[in-house]
């Protein structure tokens, strides 16, 4: 990357578009060097590992330079774009940013810097920033590291020639740091593995899952990777076997930004809240009549009215006639904590990956107001739209599995959420109504909940609750 010195260059930087969010895969860019922008210009759209999400420019000026290509991941803080804002033409080419270079000419009694071995790329917040300014080393002093004018933080730091350290500190006096991803240093801390002690096989010498899982293994395992080299016609050192890949008969897609997110999620939950989930199999048939009705209705007009409507309202319901189901465990603290508002959370299935963007106090909506929330929610999560704070702070979940002619399913929690109600399909079944066998519209509901703050009693009368409202609509008002 090219340094800037012209004072009218702005180097825009990647935005944290989320809460403690690292990284951003830039998907498109909407500009190219030499447009034009102005203040607030969608200049390209990110994924992270919650949504999608469009970058708008923060000022006026002339697209100088794009420094990532898309498909590049990129972290929080990483300049991306370069900006004139001065307003007149582009530059000319780099050579005549070249007269800088003289000033450190005219030093012919010291010797030339050693020239450093396959200088590698630093992670995002660790170790020293690039800059095109490099001290000579003083006489007698062994070529081992050269200093480097830290442009990051305004002071001159130390650059080893043979590697770089990641810690900080006055001449390098704190230990190396492994270069690891969060994530990873998260993995390496629950499994107790010190990452100092961990042997790195990702590119630029980064350590990575599988390194920190072969730390835990036991020890017998590396001896043969490291003889076998060495020793290739040794009898008892059998070669790896070769993993072939035939790309006519495989496809193999990187899993990374929302389908990463959740996987994560979804084994962190099933791993930590010891899951119970009860089901009720109930006759829908009223509600299906009522959902009818009201799409003739003036009030409901232009909205979303459907199942999925009447069957978010008898939760929103049920939560307020058992308040308790409606909290969440605080390990740390060992307390439950008891919410007093509900953010509804949708599961939705996106080209994308699956996302649960939530209704913000849907406990205080109207049934008009919920209707328009929840049309509103979908349509964003169809286009690729929702934002990350749309996904923030859910308390409750529906994750409706019914639209793929599914008849129920065992959900697992949300993180942070003590229950998520799973809905069938919809469908005439033979159903036992006044005495006789009839034809009915019949639905299967499953709840599952967090047995540490929900026990059987409070988890079978919520459920019980929402089906006694989907069988009797008229409970939505005679309950509320």
């Amino acid at each position: 990357m090219t340094t800037m010195t012209d004072t009218s260059l702005r180097e825009f930087k990647m935005p944290d578009v989320g809460e403690g969010l690292t990284e951003a895969e830039i998907l498109k860019w909407y500009v190219q060097p030499g447009d034009t922008v102005t203040d607030g210009q969608v200049v390209c759209e990110v994924e992270t590992a919650k949504a999608a999400v469009e970058l708008p420019i923060p000022y006026d000026g002339v697209v100088r330079s794009l420094h990532f290509p898309e498909g590049t991941t990129v972290g929080v803080g990483t300049s991306i774009i370069a900006v004139d804002v001065s307003g007149g033409a582009a530059p000319a080419p780099a050579e005549e940013a070249a007269p800088a270079k003289p000033a450190a000419e005219p030093r012919p009694a010291e010797p030339a810097p050693a020239k450093p071995q396959g200088r590698k790329p630093v992670l995002v917040g660790y170790g020293v920033a690039e800059s095109s300014t490099k001290r000579r080393p003083r006489k007698g002093v062994p070529p081992v590291a050269a200093p480097v004018e830290d442009t990051l933080y305004g002071a001159t730091a130390l650059q080893p020639v043979q590697g770089e350290l990641n810690g900080h500190g006055p001449n390098g006096a704190t230990a190396p740091r492994p270069l690891a991803k969060p994530p990873v240093r998260k993995l390496a801390k629950d499994l107790g593995v010190d990452l100092t002690t961990v042997t790195p096989s990702g590119p630029d010498g980064i350590i990575t899952r599988e390194d920190v899982h072969a730390a835990v293994a036991p020890p017998k395992t590396p001896e043969p990777a490291v003889t076998a080299p060495a020793a290739p016609v040794a009898p008892a050192a059998a070669p790896a076997p070769v993993v072939s890949y035939d790309g006519a008969r495989e496809t193999r897609v990187p899993v990374k930004g929302v389908r990463k997110a959740t996987a994560a999620a979804m084994v962190g939950s099933a791993f930590t809240a010891p899951h119970v989930t009860e089901f009720v199999t109930v006759d829908v048939t009223r509600t299906v009549k009522l959902v009818e009705e009201l799409k003739q209705d003036k009030d409901m007009q232009g909205l979303r009215v459907n199942p999925l409507l009447l069957i978010a309202k008898a939760l929103l319901v049920a939560i307020k006639r058992n308040p308790d189901i409606n909290a969440s465990w605080d390990e740390a603290a060992q307390e439950i904590v008891v919410k007093h508002y509900v953010n509804l959370g949708i599961a939705a299935a996106t080209p994308r990956g699956l996302i649960v963007p939530n209704i913000k106090d849907a406990h205080a909506k109207t049934l008009p107001q919920l209707a328009e929330s929840l049309g509103e929610l979908v349509s964003t999560a169809k286009e690729g739209r929702t934002s990350p704070a749309a996904m923030q702070g859910g308390t409750v979940t529906i994750t409706n599995v019914g639209v793929f002619g599914i008849d129920t399913g065992t959900p697992i929690l949300n993180p942070g959420e003590s229950a998520i109600l799973a809905v069938g399909a919809i469908k005439p079944q033979p159903w036992v109504h006044k005495g006789k066998v009839k034809p009915r519209q019949v639905t299967t509901l499953a709840l599952s909940f967090d047995h540490r703050l929900v026990d059987g009693e409070l988890g079978s009368k919520v459920l019980a609750d929402v089906a006694a409202i989907l069988e009797q609509p008229k409970r939505l008002i005679t309950w509320a």
